[in-house]
C-alpha cells in the first residue's frame, strides 16, 4: 500500500503557472503507474495525466496538452505535474493516483477506476 500527499495547489491568476507535488511513501516499484486527476464541484473526475514510472512514458488529456508537464524524481518518490497557462476551466481539486499493476514500460492508465491509491487533493483555482 502507497500512501499520497499532495501539494502545491492555491489561487493563481489566469495565465500563470502552479506545480503540484506528490509525496509517496512506501515503496514504489518500478512497476507503478501514476496519475493526475481533477474534479471541480458538480462535475466528474477527470484524467489529466499520467506517467509510467520505470519507461517515463506520459499520457495527457486533450484539454492539457502543451500548458501541463507530469514529472518524477525517483530520488524522493514524488511526482509533479506542472501546470503553465493556467485558465479558469483549470479550477478544480487535483488528486495524486497510483497503480502498481501494470505490466511493461509503456503502460499508462487514463481511467480513474484503474488506480488503487489517492491522495486527498489540493485545490487549484485560476481566477480571470
Amino acid at each position: 500500500q502507497v500512501q499520497l500527499v499532495e501539494s502545491g495547489g492555491g489561487l493563481v491568476q489566469a495565465g500563470g503557472s502552479l506545480r503540484l507535488s506528490c509525496v509517496a511513501s512506501g515503496r514504489i516499484f518500478r512497476n507503478y503507474v501514476m496519475g493526475w486527476f481533477r474534479q471541480a464541484p458538480g462535475k466528474e473526475r477527470e484524467f489529466v495525466a499520467a506517467l509510467n514510472w520505470r519507461g517515463g512514458i506520459t499520457s495527457y488529456a486533450d484539454s492539457v496538452k502543451g500548458r501541463f508537464t507530469i514529472s518524477r524524481d525517483s530520488a524522493k518518490s514524488t511526482v509533479y505535474l506542472q501546470m503553465n497557462s493556467l485558465k479558469p476551466e483549470d479550477t478544480a481539486s487535483y488528486y495524486c493516483a497510483a497503480d502498481s499493476r501494470t505490466t511493461s514500460y509503456y503502460m499508462v492508465k487514463i481511467s480513474a477506476a484503474e488506480y488503487e491509491n489517492w491522495g486527498q487533493g489540493t485545490q487549484v483555482t485560476v481566477s480571470s
